[in-house]
């Protein structure tokens, strides 16, 4: 069983593997070079990635969310509303994760603005297993309320290629005549994502119902997919942790005889560090992918560092 535990949604991923996934060879665009490409904004990493490996050169794509930030507490920035005011479509995440992109694109005035939610088709979760109430420390408060579902589904390879198949209809319906380019990069990326969804299909089915703990609501679409068993327990302040924050940790190990305790790549928590020791746990990674580099294939190194850790712990 694993005990996982991430501070906040997103830290900066410093945990890449060697592994390299192959990447395709994007199409060649089909309009008029003369022929202004569309602009495209996607609003945080994981959207960006998948957006820019359908588009290729045939879009300009943007970022809204500076890689590393929080999600769910952003702010938008003036940039923010300069770059939706001058795009042609909006890629979102959706299921209540872009709180701040409302006002944001009302700010806009974008009338010929296309607004894109990913995650369209894709029913949302809230929970797969039983969750226990936070303890509310005095760090900073990553207690995020998701009255929509679960917004974490790039997490899973298999509803990543849902959030594709909808990028790739979006950019269609607003550049046609770069169909074909679309349609052909879309394809190679879910080609990239059914290969990682059979690797972690064949490496995690050898520890069935392996089950782990976490402190932040991240990971129920991949426990759900892989047949793992997540239980949310408490948040990890950043700056210290109450007796009640400690002891609920350990009646937890205790519950679920915990073997394993994850943190997110890039997060310095010296008192998870002195947590893990004093329960005997080793300190492992995973991450959510809020973290990283632009590259559409950063997507595949940070899942398949994820897997190596996971199968780790699972043992």
């Amino acid at each position: 069983m694993v005990l996982l535990t991430t501070a906040a949604c997103s830290q900066t991923n410093n945990n890449q593997v060697t592994t390299e996934t192959s990447p395709p060879t994007t199409a060649t665009p089909t309009t008029d070079p003369g022929k202004p490409r569309i602009k495209a904004v996607a609003t945080f990493l994981p959207m960006y990635w998948f957006t820019k490996a359908v588009a290729g050169d045939a879009a300009e794509v943007e970022i809204l969310i500076p890689p590393g930030t929080e999600v769910h507490d952003y702010q938008a920035t003036p940039e923010n509303v300069k770059a939706i005011a001058t795009a042609n479509v909006l890629i979102k995440n959706g299921l209540g994760l872009e709180e701040f992109l409302e006002d944001t694109v009302k700010n806009a005035q974008n009338a010929n603005l296309k607004q894109v939610d990913a995650s369209k088709g894709i029913k949302a979760l809230n929970e797969i297993s039983p969750v226990v109430e936070p303890v509310k420390g005095k760090g900073h408060d990553h207690d995020h309320e998701h009255s929509a579902g679960n917004p974490h589904v790039w997490l899973d390879p298999v509803l990543a290629k849902q959030q594709v198949t909808n990028i790739r209809d979006a950019l269609i319906v607003a550049d046609p005549a770069n169909k074909a380019t679309y349609e052909a990069n879309a394809a190679a990326y879910i080609k990239q994502l059914d290969d990682l969804h059979n690797e972690f299909q064949q490496e995690l089915q050898k520890t069935p119902n392996c089950t782990f703990i976490t402190f932040h609501d991240a990971y129920p679409y991949l426990a759900q997919r892989y047949n793992l068993k997540q239980v949310a327990v408490v948040e990890v302040p950043e700056d210290q942790l109450a007796p009640s924050d400690v002891q609920k940790v350990v009646n937890t190990v205790k519950k679920y005889n915990v073997k394993a305790l994850f943190n997110e790549p890039g997060t310095d928590n010296k008192l998870l560090a002195s947590l893990s020791k004093d329960l005997n746990l080793t300190l492992r990674e995973i991450s959510s992918l809020e973290a990283g580099d632009n590259d559409p294939q950063s997507y595949f190194k940070s899942m398949k560092s994820n897997l190596e850790n996971l199968q780790s712990a699972c043992k």
